[in-house]
């Protein structure tokens, strides 16, 4: 998370209305929920595990064993089951 100067940023008026709650301090301002991204969208991680997911899935109906998914995929065989029975 990068850190801002607000006074380098802001309007003076709005910075001396946020000294009235708070001085020298570090303020976290949250992401509007509206513009808000899900885990894993930007950094890609997300759609690699859906492809990682589908891959694993489809060697299982392909015959390849829990066993051999789970090492194959350094995961373990209940989590390959999860993978594999998800809805």
């Amino acid at each position: 998370m990068k850190h801002l100067n607000a006074g380098a940023l802001l309007p003076e008026a709005l910075v001396k209305e946020l000294q009235s709650y708070v001085q020298g301090a570090y303020l976290y301002v949250p992401t509007d929920r509206a513009r808000r991204k899900e885990w894993g969208e930007v950094s890609g991680y997300r759609q690699e595990l859906r492809r990682r997911n589908r891959a694993i899935v489809e060697a299982y109906r392909h015959g390849v064993s829990m066993d051999a998914l789970a090492e194959a995929h350094g995961l373990s065989v209940s989590a390959i089951r999860k993978i594999i029975y998800q809805k």
